[in-house]
């Protein structure tokens, strides 16, 4: 069978998504100077490109599926399959001016605006009316205001670089995270297509693993089903009897933002013996 051919990030990016791979069962290795990591699966090929890149990369179909945040498939507008919302690197796309500026008056010029999201920009920027120039930038956005920019767009995970530099934001063009995208030739074909659903289901688990953990515990004989009822589990719990009748093993696997409030109540019903621990795959 042909190599199902995959595109990661370059970039800040990367290190989630390799990671992903890593706890997927596909390590992959590499060193600071390859653009073709080596991994273990004869039927992938991994090639590292920037994100701004993958989204057309993917619709001229000279790769299979790839890795790049939904603000580069939005700028780029590339037709692709979107399979996948990893949660990783979340940003905002925002406009942001000078804190000296005032908003109103930034309508009565014609504004220089610095962004490498040409698109997103100017699209956003005639919806709100404005007169503009856009003035493509490479990187470190955020340092052309006020001198050479009268407002940038650019992304921002917590707004503090733009704060440091003397902006503020007046609007979110675009909220953005890591997603895992295909080729719609790609998905077309039947052979690649189960691959690709392998892969997603397989980094699913993963997901779904680093939400929750398991809790193993005791339970008394006396007030078992009262408790046994009350407890978050994905389907039911896993209940086996203790040695001599003493009362039942329970396993349950429940969502990390439970367990503050499930430990000291299954305390304080009875419950002996906790013990948590990480999971590394779900699969419901």
């Amino acid at each position: 069978m042909e190599k199902l051919r995959v595109l990661l990030p370059k970039g800040r990016i990367c290190e989630n998504v390799t990671q992903l791979f890593a706890d997927a069962g596909f390590p992959l290795a590499m060193t600071d100077r390859t653009y073709r990591p080596v991994v273990s699966a004869d039927w992938l090929d991994i090639k590292i490109m920037k994100p701004q890149n993958v989204g057309e990369l993917l619709e001229l179909g000279s790769h299979d599926a790839g890795f790049t945040g939904i603000d580069w498939v939005k700028e780029s507008g590339a037709d692709v399959e979107e399979l996948l919302d990893l949660g990783f690197d979340k940003v905002r796309i925002v406009a942001a001016v000078p804190s000296i500026y005032d908003k109103e008056k930034l309508r009565q010029k014609k504004l220089v605006v610095a962004t490498e999201y040409v698109n997103l920009a100017e699209e956003w920027l005639s919806k709100q009316g404005y007169s503009f120039r856009i003035l493509r930038t490479y990187g470190a956005t955020e340092v052309f205001p006020p001198d050479d920019a009268d407002m940038i767009i650019d992304n921002t995970s917590t707004g503090r670089t733009l704060k440091d530099n003397g902006l503020r934001i007046v609007d979110t063009l675009l909220e953005s995270s890591t997603r895992f995208a295909a080729s719609k030739t790609a998905m077309a074909d039947k052979g690649k297509r189960s691959r690709i659903e392998e892969l997603i289901m397989l980094f699913q688990s993963v997901l779904d693993g680093r939400e929750r953990v398991m809790l193993e515990m005791n339970l008394p004989k006396n007030n078992f089903e009262e408790i046994a009822a009350s407890l978050p589990a994905m389907c039911s719990p896993t209940v086996s009897p203790l040695y001599g009748e003493k009362g039942y093993a329970v396993k349950i696997a429940v969502k990390k933002n439970e367990i503050p409030d499930l430990i000291p109540r299954l305390k304080k019903l009875g419950a002996a013996d906790i013990v948590e621990y990480d999971l590394r795959k779900v699969v419901p």
